[in-house]
């Protein structure tokens, strides 16, 4: 009997499988589009997931894909899947309020880059999704810090769903959409695919176009997908990388998605720091990263311990932010409307940014670059390392972020506890899969490689998900 749009299940197949029906002509492009905007529409403000839906232009596009459908033209597995696109990104004509009550109503002629690369694709833009507002620029203390109320988390709604993509994460997580576009520049892929169960990857820095996107930082800010596995952000990765003129900070390379040619298990060597473990008082969650690093043991992989060394990561990623935030919302600062964000403290963090120097941008400019080199020599022997998305579950959503959480225990050595700030610094890609679940709450596990090295990490991803099925578990919805 062929699948209806509207049964449960079409909301969580794979980028592949939803296509394979749409060729294969079980349901048409229009009726997926309109079932998926009925449950976006319907379920996401239940997680404060929707800024905006495209309803319109999404059915006008799901009509076009219908007709090359008819005719046999196919042009890839992300040809008529819906997807839902971080508030960070333009879609022409249509708001884009960067998740800021003062930037309401603000529109761009012109859809951004990865918008455009995903409609030449034959995706179809169903919405845009909630986040932090101006992606947590100054630094903000609570998840009420957006215009659409706290990002809250489809596993446990008292829970937040993490910043500053939270609506993205969820939304994928809720089955609202079937992958979604979010953007990094100091964990906001990382974290909210941890906390929500789902796979977030941040691609090399410059390997996807900002064109049309908010700028926080000019030179941290990623864009990247946020799907159910390895292999959809993989597929989705493909079609937004590549150069582009537009983008100052484009590298120019483009991408193609061949996990198939990664290197055999027992070729590739794991860095990891299993001490790192020791620093989590929660032996529920500790337990859960144990078992992970066994599992690639068992895999095998050659796993070796390593740890970073000992330098200014956090202080140089917030000075770099804070410099670069300070003018790219200088305006908006001075006028004073920056007082009408939702986070007091974000206005404070925006207003001192202007207090930074530039002898404090080039020391850490500086500092960064031995950050790029020490990673350059730590992966001469290694392929990829393995470390804890994040160590500790979702945090409540009326708890303050910078509470100390009492999760943690502080331990001589660094080892990789400091990858997030570091591998931002250095550009590097990340995938975040979830690895279990501690308290009901998931957990994620991150790979992270040298520059432009995405298939290891996405062909070790897929792999790992093969073995288990973390990546399959549901948050009660429906």
């Amino acid at each position: 009997m062929p699948s209806k749009p509207s049964t449960p299940d079409v909301f969580w197949l794979s980028i592949g499988e939803l296509h394979a029906k749409l060729v294969a002509k079980e349901f048409s492009c229009q009726e997926l589009t309109k079932a998926w905007l009925e449950r976006l529409e319907t379920i996401g403000p239940r997680y404060n997931a929707l800024a905006l839906s495209l309803r319109k232009p999404a059915i006008s596009r799901s009509k076009d894909i219908d007709k090359e459908l008819k005719r046999g033209r196919t042009r890839g597995p992300l040809q008529g899947v819906p997807y839902g696109a971080k508030d960070l990104f333009s879609f022409g004509k249509f708001p884009t309020a960067w998740g800021a009550k003062p930037f309401a109503g603000q529109v761009f002629e012109e859809h951004a880059t990865v918008v455009k690369k995903l409609d030449k694709a034959g995706a179809i833009c169903l919405g845009k999704l909630g986040m932090v507002e101006l992606a947590g620029g100054g630094g903000y203390r609570y998840p009420a810090a957006s215009a659409t109320g706290p990002g809250l988390n489809p596993w446990d709604t008292g829970r937040w769903a993490g910043g500053s993509s939270s609506g993205s994460g969820s939304a994928v997580a809720a089955g609202l959409v079937g992958y979604a576009l979010g953007s990094e520049t100091w964990g906001s892929i990382v974290t909210p695919a941890a906390y929500c169960g789902v796979t977030g990857l941040r691609p090399t820095y410059g390997l996807v176009s900002r064109a049309g996107a908010m700028a926080l930082s000019w030179t941290l800010d990623k864009p990247g997908p946020i799907c159910r596995s390895a292999v959809d952000c993989g597929i989705v990765l493909a079609a937004i990388a590549g150069g582009d003129s537009d983008d100052p900070g484009s590298a120019g390379n483009s991408f193609y998605y061949a996990p198939e040619y990664v290197k055999p298990n027992s070729e590739i060597v794991i860095g990891y720091a299993p001490r790192d473990l020791e620093a989590i008082s929660d032996p529920a969650i500790s337990k859960v990263f144990a078992d992970t690093y066994a599992v690639y043991r068992e895999m095998g992989y050659v796993m070796k311990e390593v740890s970073l060394p000992e330098m200014p990561y956090s202080a140089t990623a917030s000075t770099i932010i804070g410099c670069e935030a300070s003018s790219i919302f200088e305006d908006f600062i001075k006028s004073g409307k920056v007082d009408q964000l939702a986070d007091q403290n974000q206005i404070q963090g925006l207003k001192s940014s202007f207090d930074y120097t530039a002898r404090d941008y080039l020391k850490a400019m500086r500092v960064r670059r031995l950050v790029q080199e020490m990673f350059g020599k730590l992966f001469d022997g290694l392929d990829v390392l393995l470390a804890p998305s994040r160590v500790t579950i979702a945090t409540p959503i009326g708890e303050a972020l910078d509470k100390p959480s009492g999760s943690t225990v502080t331990l001589p050595t660094r080892g990789l506890r400091d990858l997030s700030a570091a591998g931002n610094l250095a550009g590097l890609p990340l995938l975040s899969m979830p690895c279990g679940f501690a308290n009901g709450m998931p957990l994620g596990i991150s790979l992270v490689t040298s520059p432009f090295r995405e298939n290891v990490i996405l062909g070790v991803g897929q792999r790992y998900q093969e073995r288990t099925d973390w990546h399959k578990r549901r948050p009660k919805v429906d």
